[in-house]
């Protein structure tokens, strides 16, 4: 019962992330009239906490009891995101505003991802965590699938400020559920290692690891790409397709079916191939998915962005997932948060970098022309792969890992 109340508590956040997914870009064109940069600005807020505490954050998951850090994060969220509709029914709502929401709901994200990937270690048996990390990648997927097109049709019928009281929502009830979860209490040392020392020994284990590290490197690339399709896909659909809001939702909803029959896929696939074979192969599907989005005009245009943004979708869970679920067995337990951490400063602090670029670009070349750059950051990722010893095994604990590094030694 404690799993599934974790990941009730999940879901139901993912939900409302979802729709402020669509909410909060459209708003930004609809309500305030933003620039291709502004909305690049907004779209690299939402990560750049990534960039900011992404190291430090493992240490900081380590020292801080799981449970409540999650449950101050989701309070956080909620608080932000209910300044919007405020500020925006009071007259005051900025393009600045957005962006401060983003970045307050960017550095609550990052704690309460680290806390909630160990968290999830603690209460599911090893044996299980690729089909739980696949149930998790696989409930995103639905709630990417619904929510948006929620979204879309809630900004049509309520206008894009008053649907993001939906996320708000969303996150007081994961932190209500997330409330009644027993806490974990793990034991402290007298005297923590210095957090540099912390730091430096997470980042040592992965940037030193023969297949965590390639696997960091290639995850780095789909999230440089994916941080510019954040921005570009909103703006593509609106000023170049000229998609009305209810279609916008669902067409980056379409993105879900891609997550979620990627998520479907990736047990079977390790089964069948291996993993580090399956690896590979999702390398090659976000490939031809990219390829794809920048194609045609009109209702072309629309299936073009539909299918290619589902199949990239599809190959980046397959990866996502495979990747995860190593590092959770492959790393020590008491390197896990700083590992987990780690990874995601280098991978998901790609994200406002690809925002930031791909909204300059489009100010510059276009959001097509901008889309098709994209490509190549996505091809880089098997690419990245192929040269490293993934490519010669079936599956990856088949590699022998490196010793890992001696733990930080305590202050006397």
């Amino acid at each position: 019962m404690v799993f599934w109340r974790w990941w009730t508590a999940g879901a139901v956040s993912s939900l409302g992330t979802a729709v402020t997914a669509v909410a909060l870009p459209l708003t930004a064109l609809l309500a305030l009239d933003a620039t291709p940069f502004e909305m690049g600005v907004i779209a690299a807020a939402s990560y750049v906490a990534w960039l900011v505490i992404g190291l430090p954050s493992g240490v900081i998951v380590q020292r801080l009891p799981l449970r409540g850090l999650q449950i101050a994060c989701d309070l956080a969220r909620a608080v932000a995101v209910a300044s919007i509709p405020l500020a925006w029914w009071w007259g005051y709502l900025t393009v600045a505003h957005l962006v401060v929401t983003a970045l307050v709901i960017s550095f609550s994200a990052v704690l309460f991802d680290v806390a909630n990937s160990t968290f999830l270690v603690g209460i599911v048996d090893k044996e299980q965590l690729t089909a739980r990390n696949s149930l998790v990648s696989g409930t995103y997927a639905v709630t990417q699938l619904g929510g948006p097109t929620v979204g879309g049709v809630a900004v049509q019928l309520l206008g894009a400020v008053p649907t993001l009281l939906v996320d708000t929502a969303s996150y007081l009830i994961s932190a209500a559920l997330l409330r009644s979860l027993p806490a974990r209490r793990a034991e402290a040392p007298d005297r923590w290692p210095p957090v540099g020392a912390m730091i430096r020994e997470g980042w040592r284990f992965v940037s030193r690891h023969p297949i965590m590290a390639p696997c960091t490197w290639a995850a780095t690339a789909l999230c440089l790409a994916g941080g510019a399709q954040l921005a570009l896909y909103p703006l593509y659909l609106v000023r170049v397709l000229h998609a009305p809001a209810g279609l916008v939702g669902f067409l980056l909803a379409v993105e879900g079916v891609g997550s979620l029959l990627g998520a479907t896929l990736t047990s079977k696939l390790s089964a069948r191939f291996g993993n580090a074979r399956a690896l590979l192969l999702s390398g090659a599907i976000c490939v031809a998915g990219a390829a794809l989005v920048p194609l045609g005009a009109g209702v072309v245009g629309y299936t073009a962005f539909a299918v290619g943004s589902a199949v990239n979708a599809a190959g980046v869970v397959v990866l996502s997932v495979i990747t995860r679920t190593y590092r959770q067995t492959a790393s020590p337990p008491d390197l896990l948060a700083r590992v987990m951490a780690t990874v995601r400063f280098v991978t998901w602090g790609a994200i406002p970098v690809g925002g930031l670029l791909s909204g300059w670009l489009a100010g510059v070349i276009g959001p097509r022309a901008t889309m098709v750059l994209v490509i190549a950051v996505v091809a880089a990722a098997p690419v990245i792969l192929l040269l490293s010893p993934v490519r010669g095994l079936r599956d990856l604990a088949e590699h022998s890992a490196s010793t890992p590094p001696q733990p930080a030694a305590a202050v006397s």
